[in-house]
């Protein structure tokens, strides 16, 4: 349909659909079609989406077939996949289940507002002609991508690090191939997994880390490495998170890499960059594999604390800050700001609305180093699942 039939609504609908919340609703369509693809970063997950919605509009806003610019980047999307290790058939999954979600939130919001059916049916045929042509595009540099790595000792290695590391993958290397690779069948490796994405970046940062010795590539979107060294903080003190693992022998690296993958996001949340051993996050690792356990703590130790309420999001954050400073009350109130007393006074309220005590022992107290896990653990869980979160007050000490 040329661009001069549209009608006002329908562009003001079309020009919200690369909004945030549209994004995120086709992603979770993509992620849930495609298990190859959802097991990639969220965040390039978003970017893909965001980057092939930006192309569709902008073919239907003009009234055209995909330029050469568009090309190129339907062309770049494929290639990047590739890249990534994702089969072409989970890709197309993907494109084609973001594809149907985006259409039908178009259809939703054209009615919405206003906009006629008869039009929005021409709508979805041209989104259907436009897709399909950008489709062709994504395939197209997929294919010549895979032929360009097929032919580099690089992408050998790459699969070679895939198949030692992902579940599900073919037959273990065998000693040779582990030998052609620089890899020594009886060694001791360190699983290296970053938040690196972007390819570029990734090889940047590749380069650093072939001083160490090993194998490295992409696994599941993210630089993922084997090096026979291990990275020295003060060598890596860059923008990007690495965890690092003990060495271990290579049969045991697939499980080690899901240890690494899992503590990833856990210290990203903690605002960390650069070398972070696995070791250091083990705790929060362990826990973080928990959920379920984790929500009826969380409900069997604190459920008489209300997420709406600012003063038990007060209490729930000193008393986590109490447990992280070894539960004692100076460094918790430097910590917080406030008098030793006004902490005293906060987890006594805490302990009286929930039972949790968490003060100085009494005389005869046998509480232990796991009931201290625990209560850690649920204030951990509450907090994060308190919505929506709320600033804690800072009253004046004392």
């Amino acid at each position: 349909m040329p661009a001069a039939r549209r009608s006002d609504q329908l562009r003001e609908v079309l020009r919200a659909m690369t909004a945030d919340v549209v994004v995120d609703e086709v992603l979770r369509a993509a992620r849930a079609s495609s298990p190859d693809v959802a097991r990639l970063p969220e965040t390039e997950n978003r970017r893909h989406v965001r980057s092939l919605l930006t192309l569709v509009l902008d073919c239907l806003d003009r009234g055209e077939p995909p330029d050469d610019e568009r090309v190129a980047a339907a062309e770049e999307l494929g290639a990047a996949r590739a890249a990534q290790g994702v089969p072409i058939s989970a890709l197309l999954r993907g494109v084609q289940a973001s594809r149907a979600h985006a259409v039908r939130i178009a259809i939703a919001r054209g009615r919405a507002a206003g906009v006629p059916d008869d039009v929005l049916v021409e709508l979805v045929l041209d989104v259907d002609h436009c897709t399909d042509a950008l489709e062709r595009h994504i395939i197209s540099g997929y294919h010549t991508a895979t032929l360009q790595l097929s032919r580099t000792a690089r992408d050998v290695r790459t699969r070679l690090l895939r198949r030692l590391l992902l579940p599900g993958a073919a037959d273990p290397p065998s000693a040779e191939e582990l030998q052609h690779a620089g890899l020594r069948p009886d060694g001791h490796y360190h699983c290296l997994v970053s938040d690196v994405t972007d390819p570029v970046q990734a090889r940047t940062l590749e380069q650093r880390l072939l001083r160490l010795g090993g194998v490295h590539g992409l696994v599941d979107g993210r630089l993922t490495g084997l090096s026979a060294r291990p990275p020295a903080t003060d060598e890596f003190t860059t923008t990007a998170l690495l965890i690092a693992a003990p060495a271990v022998p290579l049969g045991s690296l697939r499980d080690i890499h899901a240890l690494c993958t899992a503590a990833l996001p856990i210290a990203a949340s903690q605002g960390r960059r650069g070398v972070c051993a696995l070791t250091d996050l083990a705790g929060e690792t362990a826990l973080g594999v928990q959920p379920l356990l984790a929500e009826l703590l969380s409900t069997a130790l604190l459920g008489q604390l209300d997420p709406a309420d600012d003063f038990h999001h007060e209490l729930a954050h000193t008393a986590l800050a109490y447990l992280d400073h070894g539960q004692r009350l100076g460094p918790t109130a430097t910590a917080l700001h406030v008098h030793p007393n006004t902490v005293r006074y906060r987890l006594d309220r805490l302990a009286h609305i929930t039972g949790l005590p968490l003060g100085e022992p009494a005389p005869g107290d046998r509480s232990t180093v796991l009931d201290a896990l625990r209560a850690w653990w649920a204030l951990h869980t509450w907090l994060a699942r308190a919505c929506p979160p709320r600033p804690v007050r800072r009253p004046a000490p004392g």
